[in-house]
């Protein structure tokens, strides 16, 4: 099985498999619940490994680790899940 970090590399320079729509599932800590954010929102710093940015509604930006992520959706179809 492919590592988070290969994936979301694949998505991101992979024109033909990337194409379509992509969310990330992750586990909120605060709000203690699943968030399903797409992919066109997240922000990737170069040479960062271990997290990913977004904004939300009130414009707050927050880093969140990959290893929080639990599963990847393309057109709505799960294509990753972390095992439990």
């Amino acid at each position: 099985m492919q590592t988070i970090n290969e994936l979301l590399n694949r998505i991101h320079w992979d024109p033909e498999f990337g194409e379509g729509e992509f969310e990330v599932a992750f586990l909120d800590r605060v709000e203690q619940e699943m968030i399903r954010l797409p992919f066109r929102k997240i922000s990737f710093v170069p040479g960062e490994h271990f997290f990913f940015y977004y904004f939300d509604d009130d414009a707050v930006e927050h880093s969140v680790p990959f290893h929080r992520i639990k599963a990847v959706y393309k057109n709505d179809e799960c294509i990753w899940h972390r095992e439990r």
